[in-house]
């Protein structure tokens, strides 16, 4: 497990959330959709098989789960990316239980929220503004060509909050999540919601693994 300096994870005025498996449980929209693109073009997975695509940027992803060649890949997450827009419905990714409390009970307490995350900014925004979450400060997603990893949208989020790597802790779902943080010196509280298999958190440095939001607000002191 990484050390981090700094203030106790508790006192650290900013926290950074991942979107997808952590904020809104997009998993089983996510499989709808990438199967039925996958589908169309000769891949027929299971959900199981599928479960790498949870997490890593999604031409990352589909390259995890298939031998597509470069142009194919862009090609399907192009697709993709269009059938979830003109499909998905906020009723297909609803929040999290207890995740609006512990959003609530962050910001009461004047900590500072924003969104890290692997998916394109611009959609992650248009997602959260249907879901009604108005808590966070900040969204800092990919913007292909300029900002690719996880790491990367910590650190505009960071930026767009004015803090610093001291200031936050990271929540997150995937091993993506807790080495992104920790590129920054920032620890990642885990939690299990579905896509990450037994012991990834942990071995990936995650300071805490949770089973769900209420006991990452048990983490951070809230309840």
């Amino acid at each position: 497990m990484h050390e981090f300096d700094g203030l106790p994870i508790h006192e650290r005025p900013v926290v950074l959330f991942d979107f997808d498996g952590t904020v809104a449980d997009t998993q089983p929209a996510i499989m709808r959709a990438v199967g039925t693109v996958l589908s169309n073009h000769g891949y027929e997975l299971s959900e199981e098989q599928m479960l790498p695509l949870i997490g890593p940027p999604l031409e990352i992803g589909i390259k995890l789960v298939t031998d597509m060649g470069e142009q194919e890949v862009q090609v399907v997450a192009a697709e993709y990316r269009a059938l979830f827009e003109r499909t998905v419905t906020p009723a297909d990714i609803p929040l999290f239980p207890h995740t609006t409390d512990l959003l609530d009970a962050l910001a009461a307490l004047g900590k500072r929220l924003a969104v890290a995350t692997s998916r394109v900014e611009a959609p992650t925004c248009k997602l959260l503004d249907s879901l009604g979450v108005t808590q966070f400060e900040a969204v800092a997603g990919r913007i292909p060509g300029f900002r690719e990893t996880k790491a990367e949208s910590i650190a505009a989020a960071l930026d767009a909050l004015g803090a610093t790597s001291a200031d936050a802790v990271m929540v997150g779902d995937r091993m993506y999540d807790v080495r992104g943080a920790a590129e920054l010196g920032i620890p990642c509280i885990g939690i299990y919601s579905g896509a990450a298999v037994p012991g990834e958190l942990e071995e990936a440095g995650a300071v805490a693994a949770c089973k769900d939001m209420l006991e990452v607000g048990r983490v951070l002191g809230v309840w």
